[in-house]
């Protein structure tokens, strides 16, 4: 069998799953990172069954139980009443219906299972602390050939939405603000107590801005975004709150009940991320570049699909190249023009999410009568195409 010397740069959660996905193919796999040491900024995400199965595909299924938390429910709640509006099931339901797990889990948790695995394969091979940079007369190969030592037959572009590696695919776009900021913050289960579940995952929806509480370890510590309008900062990197930060989003929740009001005054620390999209442009540059999840694709959290897309990717990426046969052109270009379809109606579904979510007015009561008379299954069965994807090879 034919193998493909492979350089991935980033090693975020889209890069590491490629890296595994190519390995088991029997590929070498030189994965370049930035940072000096490997963690993942953020707290809580979904993973849902999609994103499962591949991890579960990867061998990765018992490592993931053990960090995962499978909540029996994802409710939707009123922000201003704190009232349910409606429930889609998860737990058994979740598994039995689309064959994979649905859980919650922190950021880092899933980081380092990735991680510790791409450790133990003896094909992949890190390389920390070494920020990838070529210049406009370089080729990409031979610069990442300075850090690895050899050149790559294919270079994936893993790097995130303020991708370093993205200049060089002719037609990419960069990214653009969405006009939403996320503040992300975790506090202890007892504090939120008076407001939600913390076994379950619970959506509170209100006018332009909505905030989303996910059970961490097991229940004991619950996770939450709150997203709402904002400006936009710029470039930043460590997402840390400023001095101006808490009175922009106590404001935003102005209008909110009590008790939110009271737990946003109250919460720890949080980071503070704007939001950015990146447009639909090129993602390969038909030769043996290509960019995958963020660095592609970057999109609102409004699905909760990010890590789930670029896991996908990292994983049918691998499925498409298989045995390494040559030329790749014809193989990133058929993969991109795949995986743009499903990407879009991702997309589609987030701006969808968006719109419901922040409705006011009687758009918002006329939502929460159409989800009132859903039955919780049916609000289900709308996921399938979602969740019951099945990535070739899974």
């Amino acid at each position: 069998m034919a193998t493909l010397p492979i350089t991935i740069i980033g090693a975020g959660i889209g890069g590491l799953t490629a890296a595994l996905a190519f390995a088991r193919k029997g590929h070498g796999v030189e994965i370049v990172e930035q940072a000096a040491e490997l963690s993942e900024v953020g707290a809580g995400l979904q993973v849902s069954p999609n994103a499962s199965r591949v991890l579960g595909a990867l061998g990765l299924s018992e490592a993931l139980a053990g960090a995962m938390h499978c909540p029996g429910r994802i409710d939707l709640r009123d922000g201003r009443t704190l009232s349910p509006i409606a429930h889609v099931p998860a737990g058994d339901w979740a598994r039995n219906r689309w064959g994979a797990p649905y859980g919650v889990m922190h950021r880092a948790d899933l980081h380092k299972v990735l991680t510790d695995a791409v450790i133990r394969h003896p094909k992949c091979r890190l390389h920390i602390g070494r920020r990838f940079s070529s210049g406009p007369d370089e080729s990409v190969t031979d610069a990442l050939a300075v850090i690895t030592g050899g050149r790559p037959q294919l270079v994936v572009g893993a790097d995130g939405v303020w991708s370093a590696v993205r200049h060089r695919v002719p037609g990419a776009l960069p990214p653009v603000f969405a006009g939403q900021v996320a503040w992300r913050f975790v506090v202890d289960a007892s504090c939120a107590a008076p407001v939600l579940d913390a076994a379950n995952v619970t959506a509170f929806l209100g006018p332009s801005t909505h905030l989303v509480a996910y059970p961490l370890d097991h229940g004991r510590r619950i996770n939450m975004v709150a997203i709402a309008e904002g400006s936009d900062p710029g470039r930043i990197w460590d997402g840390r709150e400023r001095s101006n930060d808490r009175a922009a989003l106590l404001d935003a929740f102005r209008r909110w009940h009590p008790a939110i009001s009271a737990l946003l005054r109250a919460a720890p620390q949080m980071t503070c991320w704007p939001l950015y999209a990146v447009p639909d442009g090129r993602w390969s540059d038909g030769d043996r570049l290509v960019l995958i999840g963020d660095a592609a694709h970057a999109m609102t959290p409004f699905a909760a699909q990010g890590a789930a897309m670029a896991i996908e990717d990292g994983f049918e990426l691998a499925e498409a190249v298989g045995a390494g046969d040559l030329p790749l052109g014809p193989i990133l270009t058929a993969f991109e023009s795949r995986r743009r379809i499903r990407l879009a109606r991702a997309r589609s579904r987030a701006a969808f999410n968006r719109f419901a979510y922040h409705a006011r007015g009687p758009i918002r009561l006329g939502r929460n009568l159409v989800l009132a008379l859903k039955s919780p299954e049916s609000l289900g069965a709308d996921l399938d195409w979602l969740y019951g994807h099945r990535s070739p090879g899974s």
